[in-house]
């Protein structure tokens, strides 16, 4: 099925009257220990996407890095087992991982880049993976060939978790066989950090309580929405800065 927002704009995140931050959930991301870069854009697009509160948590030697260089309305802490009971969603892996993942939490958690190696499956639904081609070549070596329609749906049978294949066609799969492709996009979306900027934005709608595979399904067509405005010339921060647009006009 081809996706588009009247299949999960009835279950996107809607702000109330008189609540605060926590109500919109907190997302945690897992810094970087060199490429800082990819875990500022999924930081900062986490944030632009709705999540109430985005903190990341990296090494002591790292994190002056990103207090200086992300904006003041996200959250920097230097201890790695730094856990706090209001986080409603992870994020592992852009740009390198400084810890192992724990895929045993009760809430979602989005696993992209270097986190998507040497994983003990099966998962569960809460885990959203966000493989490009050769990642997914290698998480995944008995599904190398056929339509990608059919290796994301048997990979994340599988696996018994959410698998976003991304391409120029990116398929979104979920272990009970229903699957999207997603056409919206556009070859401009082919530069370094896009799939960052993918993973922040499905981290922040899940923090905000979307379920996993709706919130994978928005975060990609929201993602080559921003694309196609931009055009020409587009780099991976211009993607956040053009969130809000695309979600004023959906909402």
């Amino acid at each position: 099925m081809e996706n588009n927002p009247d299949l999960w704009l009835d279950h996107f995140p809607k702000r109330q009257g008189y609540s605060h931050k926590y109500d919109y959930g907190h997302a945690l991301i897992y810094g970087a220990p060199v490429l800082t870069g990819a875990t500022r854009l999924a930081a900062e697009a986490c944030a632009r996407i709705g999540a109430g509160l985005t903190t990341v948590i990296s090494e002591p030697n790292r994190a002056d890095i990103y207090r200086v260089s992300l904006p003041a309305h996200i959250m920097v802490r230097d201890d790695m087992l730094w856990d706090d009971k209001r986080v409603t969603a992870k994020l592992y892996g852009p740009g390198g991982l400084s810890v192992k993942p724990d895929l045993q939490a009760n809430l979602p958690v989005v696993l992209d880049a270097d986190a998507l190696g040497n994983l003990k499956m099966p998962l569960t639904e809460n885990c959203i993976l966000t493989p490009h081609e050769g990642e997914f070549a290698r998480l995944f070596p008995h599904y190398h060939e056929g339509p990608n329609v059919e290796r994301a749906r048997a990979a994340a049978k599988a696996s018994n978790a959410i698998v976003v294949l991304k391409g120029a066609e990116t398929v979104i799969a979920h272990p009970d066989g229903c699957h999207m492709i997603n056409t919206h996009a556009t070859a401009y979306l082919a530069t370094a950090g896009s799939g960052d900027v993918l993973s922040g934005m499905i981290t922040g709608l899940t923090a905000q309580g979307m379920a996993p595979f709706e919130a994978a399904c928005a975060a990609v067509w929201i993602h080559g929405d921003c694309a196609i405005r931009f055009g020409a010339g587009l780099v991976a921060s211009d993607l956040i800065n053009l969130i809000p647009e695309v979600l004023q006009d959906l909402t």
